[in-house]
C-alpha cells in the first residue's frame, strides 16, 4: 500500500528524529505495548490522563491504533511511519464507554484547545483523526483562531477528511491552513466512505487507508483503515521530511507535499512521499548556494 504514495524509499532512508514531534489529538494511547517499546512518547494533557486506562473502550483503542501507524517498532505488527520521531499525546475522547456512533468526534472548543496546547508544548505537526460534532459560531470561530495560531508558530495541522460518504467538508478540512487526508484503497481509489469536497480536493491528499498493519489497545495485531488511518501516514511523512530538512519552514514542508496550484476537483491527488523530498532536496541546495 505504501508504495501508492512513494513512501518505501524515505522510510528506507529515515526513521526519524526525536527532534521533530507530532501530537496525537485523539484518544489515550496504550503505551505499554510492546510495539511502542523504546519510542520516545510523551504526554501534554493538562489532567496527566494521556495513556490508555481501560483498553477494552473505543477511545482507547482508535488513539492506539493511530499511533501504530506514527509510530513502533519498525518490522512489527504496526506500521511505524516515523518511529524515530517524538510522539506528543493529548487525548480529547473519553474513555468511559464506546462512542454510540462509532466515530471519534469532539467539540470545537475542545478541539481547539487541544491545538493551542500542542502548540505551546512545541509540537511541528498535529494529527487530528477525528470529526467535529458540531461546527457554528463561537466554536468555529475559537476553532478557527486555533488554527491560525498553529499556523504563526510554523504547525503543519493534518485533519481527516471523515468517512461519511458525503460531498462536503468541515470548518476544519475547510481551512486553508490544514492538509485534509483521503484514504485510498490498494487500486489508489477513494474508499466508498471517504468525504469528499472542493476544498479537500484542492488543498488536501490522498493516502493509503485500507487494512493498514496497527495494534489494538489490548495488544492484538489490527488492520486499521479509513480517513483515520490515512491521516498519519501524511502526518508520519511529514515528520520525516522534517527531520531530514530541518532547516525548511513549515510552508516549504507543506509545499513540497501538496504540490501547492492544482487542478480543481473533489477528489485530491495521491501523496508522492518521494517526490516531496526531492523537492525539499531541490529548496535546501538553493539555501546553501545564496
Amino acid at each position: 500500500m505504501l508504495n501508492l504514495v512513494n513512501l518505501p524509499p524515505l522510510m528506507s532512508l529515515t526513521q526519524g528524529c526525536t527532534d521533530i514531534s507530532v501530537t496525537l489529538i485523539d484518544g489515550p494511547v496504550n503505551t505499554g505495548l510492546s510495539n511502542f517499546e523504546g519510542s520516545t512518547i510523551r504526554n501534554i494533557s493538562p489532567d496527566g490522563k494521556g495513556e490508555c486506562g481501560q483498553p477494552d473502550t473505543f477511545a482507547c483503542d482508535h488513539g492506539t491504533l493511530v499511533a501504530g501507524v506514527l509510530l513502533g517498532r519498525r518490522g512489527s505488527t504496526v506500521t511505524a511511519i516515523c518511529p524515530g520521531c517524538t510522539l506528543l499525546l493529548r487525548p480529547i475522547f473519553s474513555q468511559t464507554g464506546d462512542d454510540p456512533f462509532g466515530v471519534p468526534s469532539a467539540s470545537p472548543e475542545v478541539l481547539a484547545r487541544a491545538i493551542t496546547e500542542a502548540v505551546l508544548a512545541g509540537t511541528k505537526i498535529v494529527n487530528l483523526s477525528c470529526g467535529i460534532a458540531r461546527c457554528s459560531g463561537r466554536g468555529e470561530s475559537s476553532l478557527r483562531s486555533a488554527i491560525s495560531f498553529a499556523a504563526s508558530r510554523g504547525v503543519i495541522v493534518v485533519a481527516a477528511a471523515g468517512n461519511d460518504g458525503r460531498v462536503g467538508g468541515s470548518c476544519v478540512t475547510k481551512d486553508p491552513w490544514v492538509i485534509p487526508v483521503v484514504a485510498i484503497d490498494g487500486s489508489g481509489r477513494p474508499t466508498n466512505e471517504c468525504n469528499l469536497s472542493a476544498t479537500i480536493g484542492l488543498r488536501g491528499l490522498a493516502a493509503p487507508g485500507q487494512d493498514l498493519p496497527s495494534v489494538h489497545s489490548n495488544g492484538t495485531p489490527a488492520r486499521f483503515s479509513g480517513t483515520s488511518a490515512a491521516c498519519p501516514v501524511v502526518a508520519g511523512t511529514a515528520a520525516l521530511l522534517w527531520s531530514e530538512y530541518p532547516d525548511c519552514t513549515a510552508s516549504e514542508i507543506k509545499r513540497a507535499l501538496t504540490g501547492g496550484a492544482r487542478q480543481r476537483s473533489i477528489v485530491p491527488p495521491a501523496m508522492d512521499a518521494w517526490g516531496a523530498f526531492q523537492k525539499l532536496a531541490a529548496v535546501a541546495r538553493r539555501r546553501k548556494m545564496a
